[in-house]
């Protein structure tokens, strides 16, 4: 009986560990990076909150454009992030955009384009959506100009990143598993 117990919560610190927040570091350049401009818009709803480093530039006039995805395809554009006007982008400040796209699983890929003289250096990028537990990128350098720029750990799609109907598989599998320490 006590084996039952340690397996039910090393199962429930899983799901826990599967539900959580994921942080991610080491941006890099993609030059081969391709925007999908036919996009299913409306499908989904994102928020995305991106945070201006304290040490970037005090503002930026550059053009500033946003593609996030999963693993399996799915892939959200939002061009011209950017207006001077509203103070978008000012140093040591968050911003919160509300994306509209197609419906991804879990947000694994991330990147942003900067064209302009100015220069911008974000801190982080969080993305929160209904079908993907949120996750941070955690970038703090400056972007370079004309080149998207981000994170792809889509290469190792794990079962926090399957589609919904492989997880169930796997929690039955366990469930099966677990009657039969029992």
């Amino acid at each position: 009986m006590v084996k039952a117990v340690i397996l039910l919560l090393q199962i429930a610190s899983i799901f826990v560990f599967i539900q959580a927040e994921s942080i991610i570091s080491q941006p890099q350049p993609n030059q081969n990076f391709t925007v999908n401009y036919i996009q299913n818009v409306g499908s989904c709803s994102y928020t995305v909150i991106i945070t201006t480093s304290c040490s970037s530039t005090s503002y930026t006039r550059d053009q500033i454009s946003l593609s996030f995805g999963d693993g399996y395809g799915n892939q959200v554009y939002a061009p011209r992030l950017d207006d001077p006007s509203s103070r978008t982008f000012e140093r040591c400040s968050s911003d919160t955009f509300e994306i509209y796209g197609p419906c991804t699983y879990q947000v694994c890929y991330v990147y942003l384009y900067r064209s302009g003289y100015d220069g911008w250096k974000p801190d982080t990028v969080k993305i929160y959506g209904y079908n993907t537990k949120a996750v941070t990128f955690s970038y703090n350098t400056f972007i370079p100009s004309d080149v998207w720029y981000g994170f792809n750990l889509c290469s190792g799609v794990s079962s926090a990143t399957q589609p919904p109907s492989q997880r169930w598989f796997i929690y039955v599998i366990l469930g099966f598993l677990l009657i039969a320490l029992l």
